[in-house]
């Protein structure tokens, strides 16, 4: 492939917002950066995009999943890395770098040949291009601390350019239950 749109989300913690599973739909890949907290958000994530790249964050353990989901669990890794148009990405949940707040400089370390490194954790989204490997954090795209509303990455991967679109959607309002 020539060009690539990479859909990025994090910190969905069992639930994918309907404005960021639309955003999905219109990419070739969707890489997931951690606490993902279903299956169904995998399944969401694979309808959308057709390819799924994913990590687990430090809520994606078998005892916070339910004992039937545990097998699309199984096979997700702690690190990951897709080769992409122009270069590698890399992506981790982040919470080894720094409990609240990875330290950017280690996350660059810890993945020198990648263009990028993709993380979540913080559920703030984040964009430093200060230095190679760029640091991106698409937010939370789930209803959990979601700083606001949930939100993603848009990474447009070709040989020579990749550039970035942030997208921040409004917090729904929840429903009031009639007793």
């Amino acid at each position: 492939m020539n060009a690539v749109r990479v859909a990025i989300v994090s910190d969905t913690h069992g639930h994918l917002c309907s404005d960021v599973q639309a955003i999905v739909e219109g990419c070739d890949v969707a890489v997931h950066a951690g606490d993902i907290g279903s299956r169904r958000v995998l399944d969401v994530l694979q309808a959308g995009a057709g390819k799924v790249v994913a990590v687990r964050g430090n809520n994606d353990l078998p005892g916070l999943w339910s004992g039937d989901e545990l097998d699309a669990l199984d096979p997700v890794p702690s690190v990951a890395e897709i080769r992409l148009p122009g270069g590698m990405l890399a992506v981790e949940h982040g919470h080894v770098h720094g409990q609240s707040s990875p330290d950017l400089g280690k996350l660059r370390a810890a993945h020198p040949d990648a263009r990028v490194i993709v993380y979540g954790h913080t559920h703030k989204q984040l964009v430093d291009r200060t230095q190679q490997p760029w640091v991106l954090n698409p937010g939370a795209a789930g209803r959990i601390r979601n700083d606001g509303g949930p939100s993603c990455l848009v990474l447009h991967a070709t040989a020579d350019t990749w550039e970035v679109d942030l997208f921040k959607f409004p917090r729904v309002a929840a429903r009031r239950r009639s007793e």
